[in-house]
């Protein structure tokens, strides 16, 4: 029996030869590949500057870093999302506050106001499955109290907002990407910052690497020679390979071809689940694209859900749920908060469940995944 996961990397020969190239050549690590896959993001996006890291999480950690938070600062974001976005704001000692959501998963503009104090330093939107959030109603709550938007748009890649693309920061200051093989690229591990802000892209540059820059010295320093390096900040080994940057390069050049196809399964889901008995689909704003890193549906009944959870996974759908609010994790229950803190965010995680979403999923493979679906859905 076939499985069919809910995300996976598809790999071309063109991939594979240009991380071959790479493994042949005298520079594994910090040769000149990652700066060309960095300039290429770049241009992909509009924005200035791009700058590649080891993980979508060391791309967070890097941006909260650029924005300055640290202890006793505290950050806004939804708990509609991976850890990461808010262990990001840990590791710097800041504190997370969470807003509740819209029905599509977003986080809800309306209720970001009332949660700003004087320790708030940024606003971290996190758009959902691929689906850009309410950018210009959060960029006027930021300007109004002078926050940092960080967008975090680990799932949209390709993904557009009234005609910019996400990553082009017309909206925000930076922006972060992941590129884990279930994403829209994939370089293995690996992530990147997108801003149109030098300050901010010299800032990450050095939180990269140690901390350490070989350009930019202290006025207490001198430069000694070309052997000459300092240590300006507790920075981290946040350096991704010159062969995975090799593969972020190839894979960018079929991105459009891969947001291309997602849309396509997406139309197709929508049309033969459109008015089923069973569940809800998110619909997509006018003024938004969507790029469908995740296909989610709401279940009606939430008592089913592990029923069909169960059932589809048998027959080698492999389902998942996206996600866990964050503050339920243990380790956040320890510091503090609370189950019933964002309700609508909480019975979206009751109902969710992940459908199979990637490049290589074949129409007559699209079509077997929604009779299974359906099939399990009326023998319940």
């Amino acid at each position: 029996m076939k499985n069919y996961p809910y995300g996976k990397q598809s790999i071309s020969r063109h991939d594979i030869k240009e991380v071959v190239r790479v493994l042949k050549s005298d520079f594994l690590t910090q040769g000149s590949e990652v700066d060309n896959f960095e300039k290429k993001l770049a241009k992909n996006t509009n924005a200035k500057f791009a700058v590649c890291f080891n993980s979508g999480t060391a791309a967070l950690h890097a941006a909260y870093f650029a924005a300055g938070i640290g202890k006793n600062d505290e950050f806004i974001t939804s708990p509609m999302t991976f850890a990461a976005t808010a262990n990001a704001g840990l590791y710097l000692g800041a504190r997370p506050v969470f807003v509740d959501i819209l029905t599509n998963g977003n986080i809800n503009p309306g209720l970001i106001e009332e949660k700003i104090t004087k320790k708030t330093k940024i606003i971290i939107p996190v758009h959902y499955g691929g689906l850009p959030c309410e950018m210009v109603a959060i960029q006027k709550i930021a300007r109004k109290h002078k926050l940092i938007i960080i967008e975090d748009a680990c799932h949209a890649l390709g993904a557009k907002y009234k005609d910019t693309k996400v990553g082009g920061c017309a909206y925000s200051d930076m922006a972060a990407f992941s590129f884990h093989p279930v994403k829209h690229i994939t370089t293995g591990e690996g992530g990147a910052v997108t801003t149109n802000s030098k300050e901010y892209y010299e800032k990450m540059k050095i939180f990269r690497t140690h901390g350490i820059t070989k350009k930019t010295f202290s006025s207490k320093t001198r430069n000694d020679g070309d052997w000459y390096y300092e240590m300006q900040h507790l920075g981290y080994n946040y350096r991704l390979t010159d062969f995975q940057a090799a593969l972020g390069s190839s894979q960018l050049e079929k991105l459009d071809k891969y947001v291309k196809k997602r849309r396509e399964i997406a139309i197709i889901y929508q049309e033969k689940f459109k008015n089923n008995n069973f569940f809800d689909l998110i619909s997509e704003e006018k003024n938004v694209k969507n790029s469908f890193h995740l296909f989610p549906i709401l279940l009606k009944n939430v008592l089913s859900r592990k029923i069909i959870f169960e059932k589809l996974r048998e027959k080698g759908i492999g389902v998942q749920v996206h996600y866990i609010p964050i503050y339920f994790h243990p380790y956040y229950q320890r510091l503090g908060y609370k189950k019933g803190l964002c309700p609508r965010a909480e019975d979206f995680y009751e109902r969710e469940i992940s459908l199979p979403m990637y490049f290589s999923l074949s129409d007559n493979e699209v079509d077997h995944v929604i009779s299974i679906m359906l099939k399990a859905f009326n023998n319940i």
